[in-house]
């Protein structure tokens, strides 16, 4: 770049245009010597966005907390003294912080108490882990007890876990799929449903979120056009959804997805990682939520991360599916079991759900859970604000889009002592910024309401009510629908 002035700007760089550096090391040829048989590691948008807006406002995630995850919790307090290239800790722990930011839905990952003595009894008859494959010697009777009550819960035929959520898309979809087979899947798919149907060798087609039209339109030319130059048929077409998305909060149409599976002869694999436990009547996901037959849907796919206070996740369905994924998956050849003790705390979660432990305490949890989001969701759209998702979904993200306003709304409410997760760039698009709630049966109505009020203070301060909507006065004449969500 050439200054007016006479001089050269290289690399930020004002150089003299007589400049020994830059005739010899500053030239295009020079560089692209010095470069030569490379390619960029990063992509020079990544490094842009990292040094000059990610840096700034860093502070905001990888916050550490020193304390069971609760409706409340405890939250290390560091600072920076190089603006936020590195951090360090004050010693000082911010206590009882309002936790909004945790997928601890029916409130059952909490501190010890006398409901998780079996859980301790297994840890100390059982260890803390397998050290085996579930091939080898990895198989324990508490995983066969799990996988029972799995699939009474789910009322399927069979079920199989697995020690990590993540790898039970990655791992299982390569295992169903592969070369010849076609793939449609949401556009806003998890990462784990997205490596998993590149590890397969699979085609993938996207179709548009939660958009049945699109989605037809992909089922129709499969059908009609079959594989690209041969023109065959496609061995499989699987439909990859989610029960709940995770970052828009939106709930998948599975009664229109049934219909289009069935009626163009495909599979659906659903994954229910944050539906399962979290809505339908008694907590068990989108398929009761919708009052389907679980004969309708190919493969479940949930997690024991979110409700369940645990971790790991399972396939259900058919026995014969489920017998095909003990032999063939990857998860279940190389990867280690999962550990006895959590096996034995998502047993107690689903038992204290199916109310087989002698109560009506976990039904009880999820009717909570229900009241709980329905009044935040309707409290935040009467303030003005834009939410994104099905007004059933415990997952709420409010939109703030510009960053900066994202690094002042998640400090100013750490001042308050209330937890948030904003979220931005990659996991959203770059002008979709946005804080995600996770309302949970543990919180309270005072905690929501202190919640919201602060929230109310912080859209007026940061001015991030951007809704056009209010409530009509006379619904049944005029039904107004969300602008901002139109396509």
């Amino acid at each position: 770049m050439v200054d007016p002035g006479g001089g050269a700007i290289c690399n930020g760089t004002l150089h003299n245009q007589s400049d020994h550096c830059h005739r010899k090391n500053c030239t295009r040829n020079g560089m692209v010597k010095e470069a030569q048989d490379f390619v960029p590691l990063y992509q020079s948008f990544e490094n842009f966005y990292t040094r000059n807006l990610y840096m700034r406002i860093r502070d905001n995630w990888n916050r550490p907390i020193c304390s069971a995850p609760g409706p409340l919790f405890d939250v290390m307090e560091r600072v920076s003294d190089d603006y936020n290239w590195t951090f360090r800790f004050t010693g000082r722990i911010i206590k009882d912080v309002i936790n909004m930011g945790s997928y601890n839905f029916l409130g059952l990952a909490a501190k010890y108490d006398e409901s998780m003595k079996t859980v301790k009894d297994v840890l100390e008859t059982y260890g803390l882990g397998v050290g085996s494959t579930r091939h080898e010697m990895g198989t324990l009777d508490k995983h066969k007890e799990l996988e029972d009550l799995v699939a009474e819960f789910l009322n399927v035929e069979a079920a199989m876990v697995f020690g990590m959520g993540f790898a039970t898309n990655s791992m299982n979809i390569p295992a169903l799929v592969g070369k010849g087979c076609l793939i449609l899947s949401d556009e806003l798919n998890h990462a784990s449903l997205v490596l998993g149907a590149r590890l397969s060798g699979a085609t993938i087609r996207i179709f548009k979120h939660n958009n049945m039209q699109s989605l037809e339109k992909l089922l129709r030319d499969a059908v009609i056009y079959g594989q690209p130059r041969t023109r065959r048929a496609w061995k499989k077409i699987l439909i990859l959804v989610e029960g709940i998305y995770s970052m828009e909060g939106s709930i998948a149409r599975l009664s229109q997805i049934v219909a289009l599976k069935k009626k163009y002869k495909a599979y659906l694999y659903v994954d229910e990682a944050h539906s399962i436990g979290s809505v339908g009547p008694t907590g068990r996901g989108v398929m009761e939520y919708f009052a389907m037959d679980p004969r309708d849907i190919d493969v479940f796919m949930g997690t024991f991360t979110k409700s369940f206070g645990a971790s790991g996740g399972y396939i259900a369905g058919r026995k014969d599916l489920v017998d095909y994924l003990r032999a063939h998956s990857h998860s279940a050849a190389y990867a280690t079991s999962m550990s006895p003790p959590v096996a034995e705390q998502v047993i107690r979660a689903m038992k204290f759900i199916m109310g087989l432990d002698g109560t009506t305490q976990g039904l009880q949890r999820v009717q909570q859970l229900a009241e709980n989001t329905r009044y935040f969701r309707q409290r935040l759209s009467e303030m003005g604000f834009i939410i994104y998702g099905n007004e059933e979904s415990p997952v709420v993200p409010l939109l703030l889009y510009m960053p900066a306003k994202v690094a002042a709304f998640a400090r100013h409410l750490l001042k308050r002592k209330i937890g948030v997760v904003v979220v931005g760039f990659p996991a959203t698009p770059l002008a979709e910024a946005r804080a995600r709630f996770c309302v949970s049966a543990a919180h309270t109505r005072e905690m929501l309401d202190a919640v919201l009020e602060a929230l109310d203070e912080m859209g007026d301060l940061l001015h991030v009510k951007y809704s056009r909507n209010r409530k009509s006065a006379r619904p049944e004449l005029y039904d107004e629908t969300s602008f901002e969500l139109e396509d």
